[in-house]
């Protein structure tokens, strides 16, 4: 059944995700901070709004798609922020990548209103994302999954429920994304080492992405690694950055060393400083790179 619902973030993520709600016959407000990032929604027939309380359907559900934890605060709290509206029986979906104490944090002001709050964090890029292929991991108050359910058919293929406890999907979202950028790490290495040797890196790839790493990680950054495409991003390096960031500190809150991942964030570091942060996060590879001397 269509509901009318409020979307706030238009991103590379956000945008594709809200037109196949859009496009699934809801009644869609859009609310994004570079307005121009509407017009597209706006064409396709969804609400421009002029604040994310203004996006927000009293009572009823919001998606957020934003950057990082500063911006879901932004969207979230003040006299024109998602709570100053949303009230009780309302639930929010936050699709951000954000620390686990931000989703603990969020739960804990949404129920003071009445609200509920979902961390309800995706895993795909773009392009599943505008086909309505993405997956989402979540965590959060079991009646509220029951309602928005049905909105999820229409950009998700599948929904893992892991739990109630506030903040949990958060921390599978960043060990996820810490193993793509451990394997974005290794076949940057690898693809320096067989290129050295004078091989062809393209045919390495289709090789074991192919066969022993067959799957849309290795088939899609490794390509992307094989070729040196990182332009246009669809995750940015800085993104990367804070996300692997993120995930060593809810390693170090519960006593989980990382080493991997550390060199990892080192190296994301490093290729920022170098002026790569609006990179894909695939140019990973231009560190190892260089480093082999290529």
């Amino acid at each position: 059944m269509a509901e009318a619902i409020g979307f706030i973030g238009l991103g590379n993520m956000g945008e594709p995700i809200a037109r196949r709600l859009v496009e699934a016959g809801h009644d869609v407000s859009v609310y994004n901070r570079t307005a121009e990032r509407t017009k597209n929604l706006a064409a396709a027939g969804a609400t421009v709004a002029a604040t994310p309380a203004a996006a927000t359907p009293p009572g009823g559900v919001v998606f957020t798609m934003v950057g990082d934890d500063a911006a879901l605060d932004a969207v979230t709290l003040g006299e024109a922020g998602i709570l100053a509206r949303l009230g009780a029986g309302g639930v929010h979906v936050s699709m951000s990548t954000v620390a686990v104490a931000t989703g603990q944090r969020m739960e804990l002001l949404h129920a003071e209103t009445g609200a509920r709050y979902l961390c309800s964090p995706v895993f795909g890029r773009p392009p599943v994302a505008a086909a309505g292929q993405l997956r989402i991991a979540q965590s959060g108050d079991a009646q509220a999954k029951r309602r928005v359910a049905p909105l999820l058919e229409a950009f998700a293929q599948g929904v893992v429920d892991f739990g109630e406890a506030p903040g949990a999907a958060n921390a599978v979202k960043l060990a996820g994304n810490a193993m793509i950028a451990s394997a974005i790490e290794t076949m940057a290495e690898s693809c320096a080492l067989v290129e050295k040797s004078g091989i062809d890196r393209v045919a390495f790839i289709e090789l074991l992405a192919g066969s022993l790493f067959d799957c849309p990680v290795y088939k899609g950054y490794g390509m992307a690694i094989a070729e040196r495409r990182f332009l246009p991003a669809g995750f940015r390096m800085v993104l990367g950055l804070k996300d692997v960031t993120l995930a060593l500190e809810a390693a170090h809150a519960v006593g989980v060393p990382m080493p991997i991942a550390s060199l990892v964030r080192d190296r994301l570091i490093a290729s920022v400083a170098k002026g790569r942060g609006e990179l894909d996060w695939a140019a990973l590879d231009q560190a190892a790179s260089e480093d082999a001397g290529l």
